[in-house]
């Protein structure tokens, strides 16, 4: 197996705001932006989004982002797939990352679902060799049918992300860094994707995924960032981590989407064991 690890030492983020040097910016955003707000020697003044930023992360974690908007966890995510470089401390990963953000980065309306597969693939890491591998399991999953020889200009939302899903579902990351935003879908291809996400996340390395959904966050993961003011605040179990946040009745719902979820492993792999023990009646009739 090779080596997957996503570390950071104090790493920091700042945003300069070079249109704005005058103390009564400051003044007037102080309290209602995520990060610190402060100045540099220049009177610049600067945006403090990460600060501090501790985090060891290896093969096998599965680490859930909780947290206000603005508090900074898009932010820590970028730092973790190398879109931002810390501007204090370091951040070292090493594993390939494949950043899903926005499902429909890497698509383009002018062209069909087909195509729009291989070229979304090739965004994330693929060879357009694999991606034509995939592509007849991908448009199975979509159930678009005919509507993937169209172009993408002539889908709905819905129909998007369900392309976006079947690949972004399709591939093999070491460390896969995720931002949700797939809630246009109907709740029956919800389920379905999300019995694939967990297959997803099972295939990488490393998981590290922000959502305001508990049970989404208890159902991928099993450790949990609570992000707040650009710093980690707490880290521990989901549960724990929740019902800081959220307070006791989050942390119940938590509890019982943990309980099901394990449930649903133990019938999945149960239902494995029997499949692989029961003899295929065409072999038998041959050895017999």
């Amino acid at each position: 197996m090779s080596t997957v690890r996503l570390d950071t030492w104090d790493a920091g983020v700042d945003f300069p705001i070079f249109d704005a040097k005058t103390r009564s910016f400051k003044k007037s955003v102080l309290g209602r932006a995520g990060g610190v707000i402060g100045s540099n020697e220049s009177n610049v003044v600067v945006v403090e989004a990460l600060k501090n930023i501790n985090l060891h992360l290896s093969h096998g974690d599965r680490i859930g982002l909780v947290g206000h908007n603005g508090a900074g966890k898009s932010t820590l995510l970028r730092l973790l797939s190398g879109i931002y470089e810390p501007t204090r401390g370091a951040c070292k990963i090493q594993g390939r990352v494949a950043p899903v953000f926005d499902l429909g980065v890497g698509m383009d309306p002018e062209i069909s679902g087909y195509e729009n597969i291989i070229i979304r693939g090739m965004f994330l890491g693929m060879s357009r060799r694999e991606m034509l591998k995939k592509t007849d399991e991908i448009a199975e999953f979509t159930e678009l049918g005919d509507y993937l020889k169209m172009p993408l200009r002539t889908y709905s939302t819905g129909m998007r992300v369900r392309v976006s899903l079947g690949v972004v579902t399709s591939i093999d990351p070491e460390i896969l860094i995720l931002d949700e935003g797939i809630g246009a879908v109907d709740a029956d291809f919800m389920r379905k994707a999300r019995i694939r996400l967990q297959d997803l996340v099972k295939r990488s390395g490393i998981l590290v995924f922000a959502s305001h959904s508990n049970e989404f966050l208890a159902q991928l993961c099993d450790r949990a960032l609570w992000v707040d003011h650009g710093q980690i605040r707490m880290d521990g179990g989901i549960e724990e981590v929740v019902g800081a946040y959220e307070g006791p009745d989050a942390a119940r719902h938590v509890r019982e989407v943990l309980a099901e979820v394990d449930r649903d492993d133990k019938a999945r792999a149960t239902a494995a064991s029997d499949t692989a023990a029961t003899p295929d009646p065409d072999n038998a009739a041959q050895n017999g």
